[in-house]
Parts: structure tokens; C-alpha cells; sequence
């Protein structure tokens, strides 16, 4: 099992940046840069890319309604050049709130959006031929007349070869189709709020099907999960680091009706707590909001306890089909984040 983190961009990202390169020699393998709304994830790739030697590096994650397909692919190449084949393209769809308020493009078809830029990206990766496309969402050239298109378009092809014919592409997904779309045809899967012995219950139906109609030439789906990390006798406590985070995504991280997060945690049977979460963080009560987190919940979606309970929660997430260990680090007295990776890298053998 490899290790993963996020790098933190709720601090000085840069001086985060340059700590990577002690999280790499402590063992670190996988860092995802993310994005969301603040600065753009592939600057600080490459910067990580050109301070670092071995660790693998993953955008967490670029939405597939900001940037077109061709982009993305040109992106990620680019990347994976900077970093030696290093680079993955962690990839979703965003929300609402941010696509159209933000960005000013319209929501729609998420699923067949992500299909279908991964579709684009990888024909431009294979390089083999100039790239057409008919899709749902994506088309290739743009007819005339189509989204205001003059059909003057012609077909093209990256003009640099890529150092890797494909770049792994993840998906972050929560719903059952989106869930679905990734079993079937992403390199990755970027689960959040993961527990492993709720996987079946909740994701079960959608990663078999995904996994039918799946290319064998793909392997396996990776899988990314895990969270907040402490290793220690009194390291329960720290999982409350954890309970604002819960809150905000369940009660914050899209509008009524329309979060991902909210749905996923009814799923997981808790639907009246979430409600009230919801309730509250809207009015503006995040303190109340963070407080109604079910404690069971906070624990199930955190690593935090003895070292044998860590073990046991390695071995839980293994058996689920997590090939990537995702942590955020909380030292206790004496420790670094770097030092924590080295201990959880060593539990996970």
C-alpha cells in the first residue's frame, strides 16, 4: 500500500510545497495538489515536480468543467515532461456553486462531461492521429453554428510527444453513476469521507457494475482514501481536528439538494444528523454545526488511536481495495509530519 497526502492550501502553500521534499525522503509516494477555488493546482505541480525526485504527483483535483478536455491533456503532458513521468490528473466535476458562479459555465451532464474528457484526453495522449470527437458535451471540431462556432475547426494532435502514452487519470466521485464512471474507465478512484466497512453498503452495486464493463488493459482501479492521521496513546483526541472539516462539507460544500457530501453521509445512515448540520452551518452556527457531527462518524473517517488500533484501520482499509493510503498527518509532541509518514509507511509493510 502506497502513502498519500494533500498538500495544504489553507496555509503558506509555497513553504507546504517545499516541504514535500522532507515528506519524500520520510517515504511519502503520492502528494495531491489541490485546487478548488484558490490558486491553480498545476503551477505548484510543477514547482514540486522540479524540488523533488521520486514522489508522484496528482492535481486534487482539476474540474472537468474549467478547462477544456484538450487543455487538461496538454496540462497533464506538460506535467508528466517537467516531472519525469511522475504526474497524475486526479479529475472531477465540481458543483454548481462553483462551476456556473464561479467560472460561468453551465452544469450540466456531469457524468458525460468527466467521460467524456477523459475520452479526448487520452486520444490526444496516443498522439496516433488528429483528434474528432461527437459527444454529448464535447465535440470535436465544434460544428458551425454550434455554441457560436464558425466550422472553420480542423482536427489536431499535441504538438510535443508525451513521455508516457497515457497519463493515470483519477476520478473524484461520490454519486452511484459517477462512481460507476470511474469503476469502469479511470485509472483511479477519489473517494472522500471513505470507510472501508460502509464501501460495500454504499458503493458496492455501482463499482461492480463499473467493474464488467471495465478494459482489462486498464488493471485494476487504484483507490485513494484514508484521513486525518495520529499515532498514539492519547492520539484519539486529535480526530477532532477532523469535525469542522465534516461540517463544512456537509453542511457547506454545495446548495440544498445539490451536495455530494450531504448525500453520502445519509447514505451512510445519517440522514437527520445531516440535516441538522446543514441547518445549522447555513444559519451560520458552524460551532453547532461542527458539534452535531455523529462521533461516530468522526471516528470511522479518521485514523486516529494506539498503534495497534492504526494497524487494525490499515488493514480495514486494504481489505476494501485502497491501494493508496490518504493521510493528513497530526504530530503529536516530539513528531513531524515527516516522521509520521515514516511511521504509518512502515505499519503499512
Amino acid at each position: 500500500m502506497k502513502i498519500s497526502m494533500q498538500l495544504r492550501y489553507d496555509t503558506d502553500i509555497v513553504a507546504a510545497a517545499k516541504n514535500v521534499t522532507e515528506l519524500e525522503s520520510a517515504g511519502l509516494d503520492h502528494i495531491w495538489v489541490p485546487e478548488a477555488y484558490g490558486f491553480d493546482a498545476p503551477s505548484f505541480m510543477g514547482y514540486i515536480a522540479a524540488r523533488t525526485s521520486r514522489v508522484e504527483i496528482g492535481s486534487g483535483i482539476l474540474s472537468a468543467f474549467t478547462r477544456t478536455p484538450a487543455l487538461l491533456a496538454m496540462t497533464a503532458a506538460g506535467v508528466d515532461a517537467l516531472s519525469g513521468g511522475r504526474a497524475h490528473l486526479g479529475l472531477g466535476a465540481s458543483g454548481p456553486q462553483v462551476v456556473e458562479g464561479m467560472h460561468g459555465v453551465p452544469y450540466r451532464a456531469p457524468v458525460a462531461r468527466t467521460r467524456e474528457t477523459i475520452d479526448v484526453m487520452r486520444a490526444f495522449w496516443r498522439r496516433d492521429k488528429p483528434v474528432t470527437y461527437s459527444g454529448g458535451t464535447v465535440r470535436l471540431p465544434l460544428p458551425a453554428g454550434e455554441g457560436g462556432g464558425r466550422g472553420l475547426g480542423v482536427p489536431m494532435r499535441l504538438l510535443s510527444a508525451p513521455v508516457r502514452p497515457e497519463v493515470p487519470v483519477w476520478v473524484a466521485a461520490l454519486g452511484p453513476k459517477n462512481v460507476q464512471m470511474a469503476a469502469e474507465i479511470a485509472d483511479g478512484w477519489l473517494p472522500m469521507f471513505f470507510v472501508p466497512e460502509w464501501c460495500d453498503q454504499v458503493w458496492g452495486p455501482s463499482l461492480t457494475a463499473g467493474a464488467a464493463a471495465r478494459d482489462p488493459r486498464l488493471g485494476p482501479l487504484r483507490i485513494s482514501a484514508g484521513g486525518l492521521l495520529a499515532i498514539g496513546p492519547d492520539a484519539a483526541r486529535a480526530r477532532e481536528g477532523a469535525r469542522g472539516q465534516l461540517a463544512l462539507f456537509i453542511g457547506g460544500m454545495g446548495a440544498p439538494g445539490q451536495n455530494y457530501y450531504y448525500d453520502l453521509v445519509c447514505r451512510y445512515g445519517y440522514a437527520r444528523e445531516a440535516e441538522a448540520v446543514q441547518r445549522l452551518f447555513l444559519a451560520g452556527d458552524r460551532a453547532g454545526a461542527a458539534a452535531a457531527v455523529p462521533d461516530q462518524l468522526l471516528e470511522a473517517t479518521t485514523i486516529c488511536g494506539p498503534e495497534s488500533y492504526v494497524k487494525d484501520r490499515i488493514a480495514a482499509h486494504r481489505a476494501a481495495g485502497v491501494t493508496h493510503l490518504q493521510v493528513v498527518p497530526v504530530p503529536g509532541e516530539g513528531e513531524t509530519e515527516a516522521s509520521l509518514i515514516a511511521k504509518v509507511k512502515e505499519l503499512c509493510g
